[in-house]
This record gives structure tokens, C-alpha cells and sequence, in this order.
């Protein structure tokens, strides 16, 4: 975190130089070599990972096929000494939102502009025979409620190479000044490769939400937010309700907070997940507020395939809830007089489940 707010606040020589609109970019040496105070530093901050000293080669995706022995489940690394006592995952995870709050509360109005803060929290070593890789989730915040907890995403390094492949083919001139953590060969989970590569990727993410011609590239859009989506229409379409609806939560605010400006269609699509979780959990009021989000973003779009299906989920939810539903029953039965829709229109489950996500 101190050398996050280093990074943020700008402190340190040749900043005022730089003038109010440059941004700064840390060298490309940070990313892959450490020095010993720095990797003491991480390690005895809020990241907590397992751990295991492998020293077999693996294959060139990156942490692939690598030594199969069991990993001790209760090894985890903190501080300077693996010996020491095993941090509390959760305790580190609140202890996270409450600086990057207070960081927030008293930064917002001297930052300019304000930017995202990523924070890698946990890194696990999974093993999925054939198959072991490291996963890292990562703390997103941005200058949205600062009562709310910071949307999450958990990433591989396979997922952060090929979105740097593809920024790379797509913007040579932008992405030169951006490093990226280069490829082992050996030892990609010990302590210490996984404490390097997951400051590198926090660096990597800050540089190119820091530069506006990379940050509106639909590929980092789809870094974010198209993962959580995927899993959260797959977890809708069989039913499991309660936990779609995290991640349907998690994928709203991502995109609250990164200002998705690939037009509403993925918000639409996320607040008809809300809408179908929360009716199906019961929760009525929830599933109308999320529809009437919705026919807000749509406006006055009449031709749009998820305007009919929100409409009919307001209406029967206005109904059961003993509220207003007129404005919503006129707009729908004139949608259907003009043969704009069906009649009835299809639910907003049916076109969830339908929906292909690309």
C-alpha cells in the first residue's frame, strides 16, 4: 500500500515537473527483479498466498504440468520468514478495503484524474490434472461508494499475457512504454516469483488504465467483465440463484466503476441477471428496482430486444407489490399493437439463457 500511494499521489522528484496531465509509468526492471526490501514488503502486506518450492520445468503456457505432488493445503507465506504464523485471508481482505477507502476519502478531491486502484489480495496454486497455474484475485476500486466493498476478479497469467498480446497487436505505439512480467520456465510457484509477478500486474493494469486510448479498448472491457458475466449465466441457467447473483453484483459494479463505454447492451444484460436472481430468491422489490434501472438505460429504444421483457417483468412486479404499473402496461401493450413484440413477450429468463456472450 505504500508504494500504491507513492504511485497514486504522485509524491517523489520530477513529478511537478511532469505537469497536472502526464502520467507516470514505473520502470520496466520493476517488473522482474525485486529488491529484497520491496518482496519483504509485499509479502508482509495484505497479499497472502500458497506456496511451493517447484523446481521442475513446465511447459510454455506458463504454470502448467509442473511437479504433481500435493501441496499442503495450510501452506500459506507472510512476512519475511515462511516460518512466520499464516495471515488471516479475510482479516487482510477487510484490512485491504479500509486503506483503499481511506486512501479514496482523502484523495478524491486532489487526484485528477482519479484513478483505479488494483490490488492483488490472494494467489492460490490450482491444480487441475494435467493442468497447475497460479490464480490471482485482485481487488478493483474506483471512485464510486466508498461503502462498499471493492469488486473482485481472479485471473491467471495466461489471461493477463493474452490481453497483452492483443493490446499489443491492436496499439504498438501506446503499449510501448507498458512492461509486462516475461515468462519462466522454472520455479513459477515460489514465494517470491508470486509476490513479483503479482506487483507486475498490478503496475501492468495501473499503465493501461492510465493511458485513454488503452483504456477504452474493448479488450481490457473484456478482461474485466466478460469472465464474471460468462459464469454468472452459466450458474443463472442452472439454477443456482444465490451464487449467480454475487456475481451478477461483482459484474454491475466492474462496470460502475471502469465506465464501460461499449454502450449499455452488457448492462442490460447484467441488471436482467440481477432482475431474474431476485425474483427467483424472492425478492421482489430488488427485482423491480433492477427493471426499472433497466427501462432508465433503454429509454425510449423501442426496437431493442430486452425493452419488451422488462417491461412485462415490471408490470408483474409493480402488480405484485401493489404499485404503479400504467406507464409500464400502456408502453407494452403499444410495443404489441404495433407488432413490435409478441405477445407475450419472452421473459427475461428465456433471454438470458439465450443470450451468447462474446
Amino acid at each position: 500500500m505504500h508504494r500504491l500511494r507513492h504511485a497514486l499521489t504522485g509524491d517523489g522528484p520530477g513529478e511537478a515537473a511532469a505537469g497536472p496531465e502526464a502520467e507516470q509509468f514505473p520502470e520496466s526492471s520493476e517488473l522482474e527483479d525485486d529488491d529484497a526490501e520491496g518482496l519483504s514488503s509485499r509479502l508482509s502486506g495484505t497479499l497472502s498466498f500458497t506456496s511451493a518450492e517447484d523446481d521442475d520445468e513446465e511447459d510454455g503456457e506458463d504454470d502448467d504440468d509442473a511437479d504433481p505432488d500435493p501441496l499442503s493445503a495450510g501452506d500459506r507465506v507472510a512476512g519475511e520468514d515462511a516460518g512466520d504464523p499464516p495471515p488471516d485471508g479475510q482479516r487482510g481482505s477487510q484490512l485491504l478495503t479500509r486503506q483503499l477507502q481511506d486512501f479514496w476519502k482523502k484523495s478524491r478531491n486532489t487526484l485528477v484524474p482519479q484513478r483505479l486502484l488494483f490490488e492483488v489480495t490472494n494467489a492460490t496454486v490450482v491444480k487441475d490434472p494435467p493442468s497447475k497455474y497460479v490464480l490471482y484475485t485482485l481487488a478493483v476500486m474506483g471512485p464510486g461508494p466508498l461503502d462498499s466493498p471493492p469488486a473482485q476478479i481472479s485471473r491467471r497469467y495466461s489471461d493477463f499475457e493474452r490481453l497483452h498480446r492483443n493490446l499489443q497487436r491492436q496499439f504498438r505505439g501506446p503499449m510501448a512504454g507498458v512492461s509486462f512480467p516475461r515468462k519462466r520456465l522454472r520455479r513459477n510457484f515460489t514465494a517470491e516469483t508470486i509476490a513479483r509477478r503479482s506487483r507486475a500486474f498490478e503496475q501492468f493494469l495501473g499503465h493501461l488504465q492510465a493511458v485513454p486510448e488503452l483504456r477504452q479498448a474493448a479488450d481490457l472491457q473484456d478482461f474485466f467483465v466478460l469472465p464474471e458475466l460468462r459464469r454468472a449465466q452459466s450458474l443463472t441457467c442452472t439454477g443456482l440463484y444465490r451464487e449467480a447473483l454475487a456475481l451478477w453484483a461483482n459484474a454491475w459494479q466492474l462496470q460502475a466503476q471502469l465506465g464501460i463505454p461499449c454502450g449499455p447492451d452488457r448492462r442490460l444484460l447484467t441488471l436482467a441477471g440481477l432482475a431474474v436472481c431476485h425474483q427467483e430468491l424472492e425478492d421482489a422489490g430488488e427485482a423491480r428496482a433492477c427493471c426499472e434501472k433497466a427501462l432508465q438505460l433503454l429509454g425510449a429504444k423501442n426496437p431493442h430486444p430486452l425493452l419488451a421483457p422488462f417491461l412485462e417483468a415490471h408490470v408483474r412486479l409493480s402488480w405484485r407489490l401493489g404499485l404503479d404499473k400504467r406507464h409500464s402496461e400502456a408502453r407494452l401493450q403499444a410495443l404489441q399493437e404495433a407488432g413490435l413484440t409478441p405477445t407475450p413477450p419472452p421473459s427475461l429468463k428465456e433471454l438470458l439463457i439465450k443470450e451468447v456472450l462474446d
